[in-house]
């Protein structure tokens, strides 16, 4: 980014006030984040994280009517529904989200199924391997993740549930589902993690936030990878050390204008 310092300074006030008018209760009706928090129980809270985040892409109310119909699949009480594994009666078929069908499903409970009956909960899967010294934590934890889920589906692997190419993708699924568990302003996301921190998180980056990110001139390149994950993540935190990923308001919502407080949109 080639910025001058006041130029530099307009532009993080700018993202500033645009973070804090975005970040909201009003933007979790809308927003998948709002599936996560109807849970207490730690289990919960980052099996429908992770998979409310999994079918994350296309049409938000479609988006949002499906984490809905996983939920019911589940009788609404995900852990015991895992831990049981009734799962296994579903019909490979069974469309969930577009391209998301129950074999996929199926894949993503078995993983939780054996991370949990092993180490209690996800955080503590990632805790107990140090995720959180790593420096990159996001991609460190699927690395881990495709290990357990591998071995609890044959040593299979599945690209509809865990991104398979780290060295490239940019991990938006994941980096959003860890947004909402690890930052803990009280707001929107949740912060029941604290094995990873939050100037730690990288930037969820999708088409939205990419192209505000590129109009901005906070980068330039293209491709939405890895690559660019990293450099818009270093900028940000030039902004804010202890939480670049709070601009993931700011750059998502100047992206799609307000329509997140109104009826939602593709």
């Amino acid at each position: 980014m080639e910025l001058d310092s006041e130029e530099f300074r307009n532009l993080k006030n700018f993202l500033d006030a645009e973070a804090a008018r975005i970040n909201n209760v009003g933007f979790i009706a809308n927003d998948p984040v709002q599936f996560p928090r109807r849970f207490e129980r730690l289990q919960d809270v980052e099996l429908v994280s992770f998979l409310s985040a999994t079918i994350a892409w296309g049409n938000r109310k479609m988006i949002c009517n499906n984490c809905e119909k996983m939920l019911a699949i589940m009788d609404n009480d995900p852990l015991d529904y895992v831990m049981e594994g009734a799962y296994e009666e579903l019909p490979d078929g069974l469309n969930i989200h577009r391209t998301f069908f129950a074999r996929n499903f199926k894949y993503m409970l078995r993983g939780f199924k054996a991370i949990f009956g092993k180490y209690g909960s996800l955080h503590d899967f990632a805790a107990h391997h140090g995720v959180g010294d790593h420096e990159t934590p996001s991609w460190r934890l699927v690395e881990l993740m495709q290990g357990q889920f591998g071995d609890a589906n044959g040593g299979a692997t599945d690209s509809q549930c865990l991104p398979t190419q780290l060295a490239n993708t940019a991990l938006k699924r994941v980096n959003m589902a860890l947004r909402w568990l690890v930052r803990n302003d009280g707001i929107v996301d949740m912060g029941v993690w604290n094995t990873i921190k939050p100037s730690q998180l990288f930037i969820p980056l999708d088409v939205h936030v990419g192209d505000t990110a590129r109009e901005l001139g906070l980068v330039t390149r293209r491709a939405n990878d890895r690559r660019t994950v990293m450099e818009l993540t270093a900028i940000l935190r030039q902004m804010r050390p202890d939480d670049p990923v709070v601009y993931d308001f700011a750059l998502f919502g100047i992206g799609i204008g307000d329509k997140y407080l109104a009826p939602m949109v593709e």
